[in-house]
């Protein structure tokens, strides 16, 4: 027990309410106000899915380092500065070029048919040929002896469960990124798998696949749904031999960039509330979900605050971030290029989820700033939002900065059926309800607004953490 002389502790007794009252950190009532009226405005605005569909129309898909992604991010510059923002930048994210440029299987011999795949991004090209070996889930293949599986094609057959918190997809990515390097090291020449969506369609699903060093890579791909159940029938009936030919690889580096836009701060201009999402997308559709959604509910949240009469004391920074498909690079380039300016940023939230309507609102920060926490909850439950202190976690791109101690919020959206599209020819702007995007953004646009208004801070200090999942 450390004592303290008694002419400190009297003048701590006597200090101590003040002191605690000026950390704690509240929202003034005349922001709470204008929060309310900026909640009613961004409501009725169609700005959000104007953004959306020029991005998924001018654009397109925006595979990283595609001549797409390089004209995503001429989109982005133009588009910041059209809505009004102050000051627009790049920052250089480089990372490694994965290129697809054809895939094909079928199933060969007495029942010979094609098959509905793609190949898993990572993967590298070739065409191989042997008898399918399947698999309840990840374990079951990563139980099987090296060597096992030599001249086989391994096959996952994991079905991935719906759920609006999208907790399913946990064990899903993992079938999808470890799946093929355990295949590789029982031996086998391909890998497949069933789709990690949830959709009953003849679209597969791509996404991002990381080989462990001790292995040879091995092409990879994912089934169409109705196409894993077909080779499951067909295994039921006897051995299936599967054709797989995939034309994609690796290409040396290239560079893409964060695309950075600020509403500039009336009188903290240099402390930063940062929202935003990630500016890539997968290839087979145009990326309206994934990720056009959460660029432009968050554009279009800054723009909004931008046109106040009066703007917040900090200023709003959106970051469209690069490459978050292929490995988190432009939120980990992100967090290494502003790591000494972290007490700057008061705090920070990523939409990367769909577009769904946003039903619950946490934030990691510290007790002395719950409370402001709960007048920003306050202000969205007309939304539709609840207070979910236990629910939620940093974003992806959000996660980098986090780690090293980043305050951060999260706005959950309902995903219950964000996979049945993730990743496929189907995440196109259909896919977004105008409606509920003008509620994302009227979300985004309370939370910054509050955030950068409130006296005292969110707890943004160098450390390191260990933030929840999302």
């Amino acid at each position: 027990m450390r004592v303290v002389p008694w002419f400190l502790a009297t003048s701590l007794l006597v200090a101590g309410p003040s002191l605690a009252a000026q950390h704690t950190t509240t929202i003034p009532a005349k922001a709470i106000a204008t929060a309310t009226q900026l909640r009613e405005t961004a409501l009725a605005s169609h700005l959000g899915y104007d953004i959306a569909e020029s991005l998924t129309t001018e654009v397109g898909p925006r595979l990283a380092g595609s001549e797409a992604d390089a004209r995503a991010v001429e989109w982005a510059q133009a588009k910041f500065k059209a809505l009004g923002y102050d000051k627009v930048w790049l920052e250089e994210v480089r990372f490694p070029k994965w290129e697809r440029r054809s895939e094909h299987g079928a199933v060969v011999g007495a029942h010979a048919q094609p098959l509905s795949l793609i190949a898993l991004g990572g993967s590298p090209g070739g065409r191989v040929e042997g008898d399918v070996v399947r698999f309840a889930d990840l374990a079951s293949l990563e139980a099987v002896p090296a060597g096992s599986l030599a001249g086989k094609i391994a096959f996952i057959d994991f079905h991935m469960e719906r759920a609006r918190d999208g907790s399913g997809y946990g064990m899903g990515s993992k079938v999808r990124g470890s799946g093929p390097s355990a295949a590789a090291r029982a031996g086998a020449v391909g890998y497949l798998m069933r789709s990690a969506g949830t959709d009953s369609h003849r679209n597969p699903h791509t996404g991002i696949t990381h080989y462990a060093d001790d292995i040879t890579p091995i092409p990879s791909a994912a089934l169409g749904a109705p196409d894993a159940d077909q080779l499951t029938r067909l295994l039921a009936r006897g051995p299936v031999r599967v054709h797989l030919a995939l034309d994609c690889g690796w290409d040396g580096e290239t560079v893409s960039h964060n695309v950075i836009g600020e509403i500039r701060g009336r009188s903290k201009p240099d402390e930063v509330v940062l929202i935003g999402g990630h500016l890539d997308s997968w290839d087979p559709g145009t990326g309206a979900i994934d990720d056009a959604a959460g660029v432009s509910l968050t554009m279009a949240a800054g723009a909004l605050i931008g046109e106040l009469k009066q703007r917040p004391a900090r200023t709003i920074r959106v970051v469209a971030f690069a490459n978050e498909e292929q490995g988190l690079y432009g939120g980990k380039a992100y967090a290494a290029a502003h790591l000494g300016d972290i007490r700057k940023h008061q705090i920070a939230a990523e939409s990367d989820f769909g577009a769904g309507r946003i039903y619950g609102f946490r934030s990691g920060a510290p007790d002395y700033a719950q409370g402001a926490v709960k007048q920003i909850a306050d202000v969205l439950a007309p939304l539709g939002i609840a207070h979910s202190p236990q629910e939620g976690g940093p974003g992806p791109d959000i996660g980098p900065f986090a780690a090293k101690g980043l305050a951060w919020a999260s706005l959950r959206q309902d995903g219950t059926d964000y996979f049945d599209y993730h990743h496929t020819p189907d995440d196109t702007l259909d896919k977004i309800d105008p409606e509920a995007l003008a509620q994302n953004v009227a979300a985004y646009a309370v939370f910054a607004y509050l955030a950068a208004s409130a006296d005292g801070d969110f707890g943004s200090e160098a450390k390191t953490v260990t933030p929840p999942s999302e």
